[in-house]
């Protein structure tokens, strides 16, 4: 039987992970689950999310899988893994900038 505070605990870790290393979570999610392969027709689209916009990739998917579409409050979790993208490729741009 599980209980309801272990399995709750696991979202969490993966969110965790995915937040840390997005790559290393769509690797994991595309070897362990169908969870991309539901959301995009398509192997192009994840494969190029995996190497330009990995956090995206990931939110669109949950979007797909858990909210039915881009719609209500899973618009805001796109939008903010598209953020979270764009910050990480142009803070890193910034700081090669200024050394």
């Amino acid at each position: 039987m599980i209980r309801l505070r272990e399995y709750a605990t696991m979202p969490c870790f993966i969110l965790l992970l995915a937040l840390i290393t997005p790559r290393f979570a769509l690797v994991l999610m595309w070897l362990f689950s169908d969870y991309l392969g539901r959301a995009y027709a398509t192997v192009l689209w994840p494969l190029l999310g995996f190497f330009i916009m990995p956090m995206t990739t990931i939110a669109y998917a949950v979007c797909l899988n858990e909210g039915g579409g881009l719609r209500d409050g899973w618009i805001a979790l796109f939008v903010v893994a598209v953020l979270i993208d764009f910050g990480v490729v142009g803070g890193t741009a910034r700081g090669r900038r200024e050394r």
